[in-house]
């Protein structure tokens, strides 16, 4: 395992320098990394730690969360609500529906397959958004109209819709019943995690001062690794209950990190939100290897030309639901562009949920995983890249006009 990390972390830095040196975003050399060194290129990574690749890439998530919390101005939230809540679900729902539409004539599938590959593939990546909102907060490009706060929020829940509305098209395509309420689901997990995660950052921040009243300051090293640990149990108790209610972990996490914020001194969050800053230097290497040592290449080299051109047209109709959700605002053309450019990413939700209609045996499993490779392999690095070359045109700072 030790040998696996070293790879990991040398390999994957060396090729995101090498990345960065040729101006091209550096996750595509953690991705490259990650497929080169997976089970299905050169097999070099141990099997202890592809049995454990699902945990990691979530623990990286969370510092990824928490630092976004720590970050966020709810102030600036308030002002983008609307369009913050459809950005969770009009795009994917436009997606799914351009799946509806073209994937039987151009793949061959049914509509109750079409609309499988669909939920798998309409979800926007937050590992790949999130960080680059979070960097464009602490740069204050877009933040005057509160554009990486919309795009944060909408990308955290996007997810959520979207699985609920995965494991209810998969029910379908088995043949199974499926009742009106399971929608439900949505609205109860995104309330629930968001109530679940206000109630422990108001209890955090209470035991953080009754400590320092008590003279028993907790120093911010101490925090941050208390922080993690019950991030970790808010994720746990999104599994615990999933068989009673819905609940959004990655929303809780998001949310008591905002709360701790709101009722620390500024000098405070802004250091425990320094300090994920540096957690996540390691945390994004592991994560982005171990999605690209998830993706099977092979299937990318199956898919073909009709994979390809359904991928194209699917993202068509997200753009026009990203532009859906932008009617009636004060974003100007460009940073409307900006904006779906930023929607375009696919690759934490596709690496773990591709192979499920495969492993549960569905006829359009094995072409699922195929365009859901391809997904990752062309949306995440153009997504990337097009943010890094658009937001200092595209997106207004401290109120000058974009280039």
């Amino acid at each position: 395992m030790l040998t696996s990390l070293s790879f990991i972390f040398l390999l994957g830095l060396a090729m995101a320098a090498v990345c960065q040196r040729l101006k091209l975003p550096r996750i595509i050399g953690m991705l490259l990394t990650g497929i080169l060194l997976g089970p299905y290129a050169l097999n070099l990574l141990d099997p202890s730690i592809l049995a454990v690749s699902a945990d990691l890439r979530q623990m990286a998530l969370i510092i990824i969360l928490l630092k976004a919390g720590l970050s966020l101005n709810l102030a600036d939230l308030k002002r983008v609500g609307r369009p913050a809540v459809m950005m969770a679900c009009v795009p994917a729902s436009f997606e799914i529906v351009g799946f509806l539409i073209f994937a039987p004539p151009i793949l061959g599938v049914t509509r109750v397959e079409a609309a499988v590959m669909g939920a798998v593939l309409s979800a926007v990546s937050p590992a790949v958004v999130i960080p680059r909102m979070v960097q464009l907060m602490e740069e204050r490009y877009g933040t005057d109209k509160s554009i990486p706060q919309m795009i944060m929020a909408g990308a955290s829940c996007d997810d959520i819709f979207v699985i609920v509305l995965f494991s209810t098209f998969v029910t379908m395509a088995q043949g199974g019943a499926v009742h009106g309420t399971d929608l439900l689901n949505v609205p109860v997990s995104i309330i629930l995690g968001v109530a679940l995660g206000v109630g422990t950052g108001y209890a955090l921040s209470l035991f953080f001062e009754k400590a320092y009243v008590c003279g028993r300051y907790v120093r911010n090293s101490t925090k941050v690794i208390i922080l993690l640990g019950v991030s970790f149990l808010l994720m746990a108790v999104e599994t615990w209950l999933k068989e009673i209610v819905s609940i959004s972990g990655l929303l809780a996490v998001v949310s008591t990190a905002c709360v701790l914020k709101i009722r620390s001194i500024p000098d405070v969050s802004s250091r425990l939100s320094e300090k994920f800053g540096k957690l996540w230097i390691a945390a994004e290497v592991i994560l982005f290897v171990l999605v690209g040592a998830a993706v099977d290449i092979r299937y990318t080299l199956e898919a073909g030309l009709p994979a390809l051109a359904m991928i194209a047209a699917a993202l068509v109709f997200r753009s026009l639901g990203t532009m859906f959700c932008l009617f009636g605002t004060a974003l100007n053309l460009k940073e409307r562009l900006f904006c779906i450019i930023a929607y375009l990413p696919k690759a934490t939700v596709q690496a773990a949920i591709g192979s499920v209609p495969l492993a549960l045996g569905l006829p359009c499993g094995a072409l699922v995983l195929s365009v859901a490779v391809l997904a990752i392999v062309i949306t995440a690095p153009l997504g990337a890249l097009g943010m890094d070359l658009t937001y200092k045109k595209f997106l207004k700072k401290n109120g000058s006009i974009p280039a």
